[in-house]
């Protein structure tokens, strides 16, 4: 992917008056700059997941305060002890509490500037199995967190959609205004959250705005399970010597984001000055389509430079799976020019820091696996 111009449209007029010429060059690096001076108190949701805890790690490196609110369903202390460290912890508050609760939503919103709402059950196979679940936390326990958020005055809310909102459209790349038919009970909950927060910005004035992801991957994901994401499964059973498994011939394509570009984007969203940008969806991705196939060589080529025996691996492909997506590829122009989203990783330099950190904890990794991996 060509590296993205991120200097010449600085969304920030507001943050933007607090700058001197020495600013770092691109939106997200002025940002950062800004909230350093400027500390405001955030609420994650979803704190101890994967995407929870990176955004929790970036906000307490900006000095920023924080509140995490998880029920540890899915998410997990290590990777909270991770990144609350040090003189950082002072700046941190965990709630232990569920957003099913509408009493925990409000205790967790109270003082609250700006909400990162990620708390969900994601996986399409999950919500196939169990949809009154996926339903009850994903809809029900979205709709507490705005409601709190509203009766605490929350200044913004930004949440987690998913690129399964596209469902059956043909549409490559996916632009935010053109959606098929929902493919699965997960992205059904999904198109529900969206509809919810523009009502919630029509009727009450709770401005928000939603990030469609398109396949996150980075450190901490979790390997384990029988819906954990392609990316980190497949490490794992390439450093563990099994097989890796693809739905379907392996052409199916993702855009594969990195979480350093997710992380930007949540607070980009957070801060935009332009009212205008509330009350939308935005893709946040890379652009950039990448086959299964694809995807597994890269995977393999990184890991053999560590392992030169890992270079033998061959994929297998099983039966294709139902309510999967069969091309994702994000158009990021609605992004980049209403909350200055730039992406900085494209998948090579992505995979590159993230093989880093799976080799790294290449124990604990390979004692998790099971042998099938979701998309």
């Amino acid at each position: 992917m060509p590296e993205a111009d991120c200097g010449e449209h600085p969304p920030y007029p507001l943050a933007n008056r607090y700058m001197i010429s020495s600013s770092p060059p691109n939106p997200y690096q002025r940002l950062r700059a800004y909230l350093t001076s400027h500390p405001r108190v955030w609420l994650v949701t979803g704190a101890a997941g994967f995407i929870g805890s990176s955004l929790v790690g970036e906000l307490l490196a900006l000095g920023q305060l924080v509140v995490g609110l998880d029920n540890f369903s899915t998410g997990y202390q290590r990777n909270l002890d991770d990144v609350v460290t040090g003189a950082a912890a002072a700046r941190f508050k965990l709630i232990r509490g569920d957003i099913r609760d509408l009493d925990d939503c409000r205790l967790a919103c109270d003082g609250v500037d700006y909400v990162l709402h990620q708390a969900a059950l994601g996986s399409v196979p999950r919500s196939i199995e169990d949809p009154i679940t996926s339903h009850e936390v994903n809809v029900s326990g979205f709709l507490n967190v705005f409601v709190a958020a509203r009766d605490a005055r929350v200044s913004r809310v930004v949440y987690a959609s998913s690129s399964s909102v596209y469902g059956d459209s043909t549409d490559v790349p996916q632009r935010e205004d053109r959606v098929g038919r929902a493919l699965s009970p997960y992205a059904a909950t999904k198109k529900t959250n969206e509809a919810y927060a523009a009502i919630m910005q029509r009727t009450y004035g709770l401005r928000s705005i939603g990030l469609r992801y398109f396949n996150v991957f980075g450190a901490r994901q979790d390997p384990n399970g029988a819906y954990a994401a392609v990316i980190p499964r497949w490490v794992g059973q390439l450093m563990a010597g099994e097989q890796c498994i693809a739905y379907g011939d392996g052409e199916t394509s993702r855009d594969f984001c990195y979480i350093a570009n997710v992380v930007q984007a949540n607070l980009l969203a957070a801060a935009a000055a332009d009212a205008s940008a509330t009350g939308d969806v935005y893709n946040i991705a890379c652009g950039q389509q990448t086959s299964l196939n694809g995807l597994f060589t890269m995977l393999r080529a990184g890991l053999s430079e560590r392992e030169p025996a890992i270079g033998a691996a061959h994929l297998e492909h099983g039966a294709p799976r139902p309510g999967d997506i069969r091309h994702s590829v994000a158009d990021i122009t609605k992004a980049q020019r209403m909350i200055g989203y730039c992406p900085m990783y494209d998948i090579a330099r992505g995979l590159n820091e993230a093989l880093e950190w799976y080799w790294a904890s290449r124990a604990p990794l390979e004692t998790m696996m099971v042998c099938r991996a979701s998309v």
